[in-house]
């Protein structure tokens, strides 16, 4: 994509309203747009960042079994008041009247409504297992929407819900979830902590929270120091080998990590590491709360009706961009990893005017699309200063600066985001460089 007919609409100053880094690079590098108190529009660059991390975490749920669908956004108020949740949600929810003065709702979530969903069309434990999930837009009325996307009224949620017939299955379902939410959280190219969790609203009495360790989280976290050499990617973890994934799960969760409210001082190993980190992710077994109240049932080997055994797996997609640059930014801008950013390579032409300097750039920006990389093309005619500025901000993996100076010698340079670190590379090397450097990491997302 050329600069010149992007639509990238980046601030040179702080917006006075935004109070942490990822809020206050979001607006400045043009990804959000806000509309009202906690609501957004996300604007082309921001978008890409979104649908690239739900791709990943699309992958992850369809590889560990689970099935996709869309429940509305509107629900029904007497799904709610069958579960005896409408009236105690509080004024988190969103409730509606609409035409013909039927009681409707904003969701804020959707165990009532897949629920609904089960008990019209299963009914015999031989329709079980079912790990049902969907990617779908939910609204909770916070009383003080801040932070930008991080705590928002309006918010991109990934939930999954699994079905099963017996505790000892729906706690397989839970380990698989487990599973697939590490190996998720690692090919978005970040570290992510399980932690026991109270179950709080939602029921039940198991439950994780995943946290994301950055210094300017939200909450204070106190984790073994041998999560910082401990493997989270699951990668020979296999989701059928029950007992495979049980020592698994029983290893991870035997390390360490504690929120403040959980931390045992007492209790707490002696190479303890106390930091900040962000949710990014909760998920919980919490039996028959929602299929008793919902007369989900199935029929049993021996002809008996019983209520199925639940869980809930929820990823904050939109949530997640909003943490990513929490524990990915400088002062200059955001340090996007590889995965989810929103280009791969950042082309800027340092002099448009040089008709050899743009017809380099010319050759280089469709070598890098025919080789399947995404790129942004600077190729604005304006100062090296901003330009350099602006690509600082929106955080690309890796530059390549071109100008007139250094192709006298067949020279372009090469800078890697993350490091800060630049050097002066051969015009005809920096294809398999850069191929080499990032093709890789993409994985196919």
């Amino acid at each position: 994509m050329r600069l010149t007919q992007y639509f990238l609409p980046t601030l040179k100053e702080d917006p006075k309203e935004a109070e942490i880094a990822s809020h206050r690079f979001m607006l400045r590098a043009g990804m959000v747009k806000q509309n009202s108190a906690g609501i957004y529009t996300w604007l082309p660059l921001g978008l890409r960042v979104l649908k690239k991390i739900e791709r990943i975490v699309r992958y992850h749920q369809d590889i560990a079994g689970a099935q996709e669908c869309l429940m509305p956004t509107i629900q029904s108020a007497d799904l709610w008041k069958e579960s005896d949740r409408y009236d105690a949600y509080g004024k988190q929810m969103l409730r509606i009247t609409d035409r013909h003065d039927r009681e409707m709702l904003y969701g804020p979530t959707n165990e009532e409504m897949i629920t609904d969903v089960f008990r019209s069309y299963l009914k015999s434990y031989k329709d079980l297992p079912k790990n049902l999930y969907h990617i779908q837009w939910k609204f909770r009325d916070e009383i003080r929407p801040r932070f930008g996307v991080m705590r928002g009224r309006e918010f991109l949620m990934k939930d999954t819900y699994s079905f099963d017939l017996t505790k000892a299955d729906a706690v397989y379902s839970y380990q698989k979830m487990f599973l697939a939410y590490l190996k998720t959280y690692t090919d978005l190219g970040l570290r992510v902590i399980p932690m026991k969790a109270d179950t709080g609203p939602i029921g039940g009495d198991l439950s994780h929270e995943f946290i994301l360790l950055a210094d300017t989280g939200e909450s204070e976290v106190f984790i073994d120091e041998k999560w910082m050499n401990t493997d989270l990617s699951g990668k020979d973890i296999f989701y059928k080998n029950k007992a495979q994934l049980d020592s698994y799960f029983k290893e991870m969760t035997g390390i360490y990590a504690a929120t403040d409210e959980t931390h045992d001082g007492v209790n707490a190993p002696v190479n303890l590491i106390k930091t900040r980190g962000i949710e990014v992710g909760h998920i919980f077994y919490f039996g028959t709360k929602y299929s008793e109240a919902l007369k989900a049932t199935v029929q049993t080997k021996e002809g008996k009706n019983v209520p199925v055994e639940m869980g809930s797996y929820g990823i904050g997609v939109s949530r997640l961009v909003g943490a990513i640059i929490e524990a990915n930014h400088d002062e200059a801008g955001i340090k996007w990893p590889s995965a989810v950013a929103p280009f791969d390579v950042g082309l800027i032409n340092l002099k448009v005017s040089d008709e050899e300097t743009s017809a380099v750039c010319k050759d280089l920006y469709d070598n890098i699309k025919n080789v399947g990389l995404d790129v942004l093309y600077d190729d604005r005619d304006t100062n090296a200063g901003g330009k350099f500025a602006d690509m600082d901000l929106i955080g690309l993996p890796w530059q390549i600066i071109v100008g007139p100076k250094g192709l006298k010698n067949g020279i372009v340079e090469l800078k890697k985001r993350e490091t800060g670190e630049r050097n002066e590379v051969s015009l005809d090397s920096i294809m398999t460089i850069l191929t080499t450097s990032i093709r890789d990491l993409k994985r196919g997302f």
